[in-house]
């Protein structure tokens, strides 16, 4: 697997990862079926933060690593 090809499928990740976050957010925050379903709304919203946080912060610091591994792969 080129590095590109794992730059592009983290990033996939990351932008899922923030795509699920502010579902949960409006989901908590603006529906009101999520509202009527009481303690099982509230948690459907929290599944939702939760695996966006997954997939968005590893995958950050991963990514990072790799962009800086392959700055100084280049100055060398």
């Amino acid at each position: 697997m080129t590095d590109s090809k794992l730059i592009l499928i983290l990033k996939t990740c990351i932008s899922i990862g923030i795509c699920l976050i502010l579902l949960g957010i409006y989901l908590h925050n603006f529906s009101e079926t999520i509202e009527n379903m009481g303690v099982n709304g509230i948690v459907i919203s929290a599944i939702c933060v939760a695996v966006g946080m997954v997939l968005s912060l590893p995958t950050k610091m991963y990514l990072t690593f790799v962009l800086v591994k392959r700055e100084t792969d280049k100055q060398v």
